[in-house]
């Protein structure tokens, strides 16, 4: 500490977070006045190669975006320009679809769960050293992993980037004889899913509790993943009370804007600070949820979703992952149980001049795609809001509340090292997708 009580802490290097990042906080008397997650790396420009493009070309260039979830990048895509076109994929095609996107969700979550998240509860750096004493818990996460990325590369061609995927449903369907060996291995994945959920449910969870606007897909009838409508489920104080968005007004209720700290856009949902993913999910969504996973929840302490229950704490996020995990495994049973092969691999889609809007739930929340097309398909303009942006308010303020929760508490005051963990621990909650490319977050504490 210097001789003006001002001091800085800095991480240089945290490797449980996919992109480049670092946390200011300026702390005033034990008051924290200022949190700032600065977003750094240089921006990538993807709307900007995507205009220019013919019609077909989205699926491919923004499955580039991220490594670990590109099917929603890819599905936001096709919905997007399918919508603009005026087609709709259904049928077993559109089921090949969710089966994929059920593939996403069982290798994201569960690399984020095992890998990046649970060494924070239980008191180990990294995976690494969580293997040495949880080893089972690690080897089981790992085969859970496998599972997911085998559906990604049966019906993507590979696990990473798939290059399958086109407007109108695939280059190629499998047989429902290729889909039998995913089968057998979903049905062990399941076992193995339903252990993690207990054992993430035994962890030491903080007191915490987030008030933002929640918001996620819903698809009356089923938990939303790769279609839906927006619903805004508002903390209103009287309760949240849902209300649905047309897909088409997305862009008057989401607004972006540039801070000077970031070089991500943050957002606001019709004015206010809003939280996507598997917390407003749950809430939205939860009584749709597979009746292995819902009482999977109930056991886990997460209260009934078929009543509606919501999950405020973030720290409790691991444990709706886990059961989202599940619900993905049984989702992708029945549809593998149901296949039969289409007629024909993809329906067509004759470009038009037009503007069309798709939204799927990416694994960290909702992903919104839209794009204008000139007569012959050539895209004219193009708009994609990534859940981390969405998110960004809702960390900082997160990372706020735990900070300040903490200078609160009687007892000795804070070190650097336990403000640094806290922090890392708030961000990692919402497994925050900054670039999926290096890994690291420096973090600054500034006191007055």
């Amino acid at each position: 500490m210097n001789p003006h009580g001002t001091r800085a802490l800095r991480l240089d290097a945290l490797a449980r977070v996919e992109g480049e990042a670092s946390l200011h906080l300026r702390v005033d008397r034990d008051t924290v006045t200022e949190t700032r997650l600065r977003i750094y790396e240089p921006p990538r420009f993807f709307e900007a190669f995507l205009t220019g493009r013919g019609h077909t070309e989205p699926p491919d260039i923004t499955a580039r975006i991220c490594g670990i979830c590109p099917v929603a990048y890819q599905m936001s895509a096709c919905q997007a320009i399918e919508n603009a076109c005026g087609v709709t994929v259904d049928g077993p095609l559109a089921d090949l679809r969710r089966l994929l996107y059920c593939g996403e969700w069982i290798e994201s979550h569960t690399l984020h769960i095992h890998l990046l998240h649970a060494p924070d509860f239980l008191g180990r750096a990294d995976v690494v050293a969580l293997a040495r004493d949880q080893r089972a818990a690690v080897e089981r996460g790992l085969r859970i992993k496998q599972t997911g990325n085998a559906i990604l590369e049966q019906l993507g061609g590979r696990p990473i980037h798939p290059v399958n995927v086109r407007i109108g449903g695939f280059y190629r369907t499998p047989a429902p004889e290729e889909l039998r060996p995913l089968a057998q291995r979903l049905r062990q994945a399941r076992e193995d899913a339903l252990e993690t959920v207990r054992w993430v449910a035994a962890f030491e969870f903080p007191d915490a509790a987030c008030d933002h606007d929640l918001f996620a897909l819903r698809d009356p009838g089923r938990y939303a993943i790769d279609t839906g409508t927006p619903v805004v489920m508002a903390a209103d104080g009287n309760g949240r009370t849902p209300s649905d968005i047309p897909l088409a007004d997305f862009g008057q209720h989401v607004q972006e804007r540039q801070v000077p700290h970031s070089t991500a856009l943050t957002a606001t949902l019709d004015g206010r600070r809003f939280l996507t993913g598997p917390l407003a999910r749950y809430a939205i969504s939860g009584r749709w949820l597979h009746p292995a996973a819902a009482e999977a929840a109930r056991d886990a302490g997460l209260g009934d979703p078929l009543a509606g229950a919501v999950c405020d704490n973030p720290f409790r996020s691991i444990v709706v992952r886990a059961v989202e995990v599940v619900h993905a495994i049984e989702e992708a049973l029945r549809i593998i149980g149901g296949y039969e092969r289409p007629a024909r691999p993809a329906v067509e889609v004759p470009p038009r001049r037009s503007v069309g809007a798709g939204a799927t739930e990416a694994p960290r929340g909702l992903l919104y795609h839209r794009y204008a097309l000139a007569e012959d398909g050539t895209l004219t303009e193009a708009r994609i809001v990534p859940p981390t942006a969405q998110n960004q308010t809702a960390i900082e303020e997160d990372v706020r509340r735990t900070v300040q929760a903490r200078l609160d508490r009687a007892g000795p005051a804070a070190d650097d090292e336990e403000l640094t963990h806290l922090c890392e621990r708030a961000i990692r909650n919402h497994d925050p997708c900054i670039s999926c490319a290096a890994h690291f977050v420096d973090v600054t504490v500034e006191r007055t």
